[in-house]
């Protein structure tokens, strides 16, 4: 009787699972951001800046998985840039968040332009997160065993893994923002969405700048 071998051990699935929906419920820049996002524009504009999310962090899986960031860990100077770029992206997303404020209405349903450019943010943050680079490198090889598929398909299949787990965290934490957002927006009185985002926003970045210091 023949079975269909597991690329990866099943013994780790479950440990893996746990420890990545520990990591992902752990507060971190890419929580904030969405959960900011969601709380000024709503779901559907949470949620394509989530897509834009996983796919930077599919991104780095990927480049994880076939070696490629391991050139980031070995120069301290290229890290730093990646890092520092991330958190300048960030506070030039405050920037543009506080003088659109007047432009940015909680209740109006985004148009495809912003939905993209929300889209685009989410990955172009993420692809200058260099932590998420360190999280596949240090946490994929342990799960990884021997006696089971090529390294190559264990990673890939132990990073998709994480990927449905991170679209499901980040999914609850949009859609729990976007049903507070009217709530908390109405009690501010005398602030603008825009201007809550931008102070929200900056806040993200110098929290990514110390979580990413090394």
């Amino acid at each position: 009787m023949s079975t269909v071998a597991w690329p990866i051990d099943p013994a780790v699935l479950l440990p893996f699972l746990v420890a990545v929906s520990l990591i992902e419920l752990t507060p971190g820049p890419n929580m904030g951001w969405l959960a900011l996002v969601a709380l000024g524009r709503g779901r559907i504009a949470g949620m394509a800046a989530v897509a834009g999310v996983t796919l930077g962090l599919a991104v780095w899986m990927v480049a994880a998985a076939i070696g490629l960031t391991t050139v980031l860990l070995t120069y301290p100077a290229l890290y730093q840039a990646v890092r520092w770029a991330g958190v300048l992206f960030l506070l030039w997303l405050a920037w543009e968040a506080w003088t659109g404020a007047d432009r940015i209405a909680p209740d109006a349903e985004p148009d495809r332009r912003t939905l993209a450019g929300l889209f685009l943010r989410g990955l172009t943050g993420n692809l200058l997160n260099p932590k998420a680079a360190v999280f596949y490198v240090a946490l994929l090889p342990t799960f990884i065993r021997p006696d089971r598929a090529s390294p190559l398909t264990q990673a890939l299949t132990l990073g998709s893994l994480h990927l449905l787990v991170a679209v499901a965290v980040h999914s609850l934490i949009v859609l729990g923002a976007a049903s507070a957002g009217g709530v908390v927006l109405r009690r501010m009185q005398g602030l603008s969405a825009g201007r809550v985002m931008a102070a929200g926003i900056a806040a993200v970045a110098v929290w990514m700048a110390w979580t990413t210091r090394g």
